[in-house]
């Protein structure tokens, strides 16, 4: 089996047991890269669920978690039937999920059409008034122009009264339009913001998602080239969480979910730490400001945290540590090699024994003068 495929199935952390075509010792089931490549993809598709509707993440990872499993299995005889359900599945969850992004837009559009007509209404009725206020001074033209005494004293003194009680309903109008603009401009930031900030959140554990990472690293990254102030990222996972979702079920394995979380914010809780789940059981937290040295203590202090903890959960108590890989940005470096090197030394830490961190190996980054 090719190292690469061998390097995948490991990181699942599953008991593959004694599988047929399982490696002897080590459990590892070989398999072809065709299969290998799907293997892939379907984890790179669990890792980056949202909840829509008729998909929750729960459902859609264990019938993931079941393919992947079903794709291990060497078995020939059901390939047809396990690749018709992928497709099948895969293509009714990409129909839901463009369903649930056009209604999101859709709501966005309704937001601020609202909003528009809300205003379109204001100028309707301030250009209905300015028609009022031109029908008056017209008829006091035509008064003027008549050489009638009588009537231009008339006509001045309906005017007048007229301009008066315009001009006090002009200011009552304005100031109530003023308020109710500020009342809608008050509701729109408020949707908007609730709209953004459920975009940008995972929505089991509160972290910040995949999205939200992309972006921060990337402010991050760009605020070291001006100030070179240290920028470190840690990335970490669970171990063995797959047994924990086969041993207790996925709502045990979504409440270890939501107490990692939890204990994670408690030991980087600094204003600037930035904390996202990536999908799964994997986790990034950027550290501004903080060297690799300084780093490596604050993850300890969170796997200590962690590994003394005793979580009960109905009948159940749970205990459960993680694995972390640690990276300091060095000079040029871009996202996605700063995030290769943590990712490099999470792999480290799993395979020689979990439960610790690794602090990543420098990378080879040629500067161009």
């Amino acid at each position: 089996m090719k190292q690469w495929v061998k390097k995948l199935v490991e990181q699942f952390d599953m008991d593959w047991g004694s599988a047929n075509g399982a490696e002897k010792g080590k459990g590892v089931p070989s398999m072809s890269e065709e299969r290998a490549t799907l293997l892939f993809i379907l984890d790179v598709f669990n890792k980056h669920l949202f909840e829509i509707q008729n998909h929750s993440v729960r459902k859609v990872r264990n019938k993931l978690d079941g393919f992947a499993k079903e794709l291990v299995n060497p078995n020939g005889q059901d390939t047809e039937r396990v690749l018709f359900e992928i497709r099948q599945f895969i293509s009714s969850y990409r129909i839901d999920e463009y369903s649930y992004v056009q209604n999101t837009f859709d709501d966005f559009k309704r937001i601020i059409w609202d909003f528009a007509d809300h205003l379109s209404e204001e100028i309707q009725e301030q250009n209905a008034a300015s028609g009022d206020v031109n029908q008056s001074l017209e008829q006091l033209r035509e008064a003027v122009e008549s050489n009638s005494i009588e009537e231009l004293r008339m006509k001045s003194r309906e005017f007048i009264n007229f301009y008066l009680k315009h001009q006090s309903a002009h200011n009552d109008r304005r100031s109530k339009r003023m308020e109710t603009i500020k009342k809608s401009l008050t509701t729109v930031k408020k949707q908007l913001m609730e709209a953004n900030t459920t975009m940008r959140k995972d929505h089991l554990t509160g972290a910040h998602n995949r999205r939200s990472y992309d972006e921060q690293i990337r402010r991050y990254l760009q605020l070291h080239e001006i100030d070179k102030d240290p920028m470190t990222l840690i990335i970490m996972d669970i171990d063995f969480f797959k047994k924990i979702n086969d041993t207790y079920g996925h709502d045990i394995g979504d409440f270890v979910l939501k107490e990692c979380v939890r204990l994670i914010q408690e030991s980087f809780s600094r204003e600037e730490d930035f904390i996202a789940r990536l999908g799964g059981e994997e986790f990034a937290v950027i550290l501004p400001g903080c060297n690799a040295e300084a780093a490596t203590r604050m993850a300890e202090e969170a796997m200590n945290r962690i590994r003394k903890e005793v979580f009960v959960h109905e009948n159940y108590e749970i205990r459960f540590t993680i694995s972390m890989g640690i990276a300091e940005v060095q000079p040029g470096e871009k996202a996605d090699s700063l995030y290769k090197r943590a990712d490099e030394a999470l792999y480290e830490s799993k395979q020689t024994g979990r439960n610790k961190y690794t602090v990543a190996k420098e990378s080879q980054i040629k500067r161009v003068a």
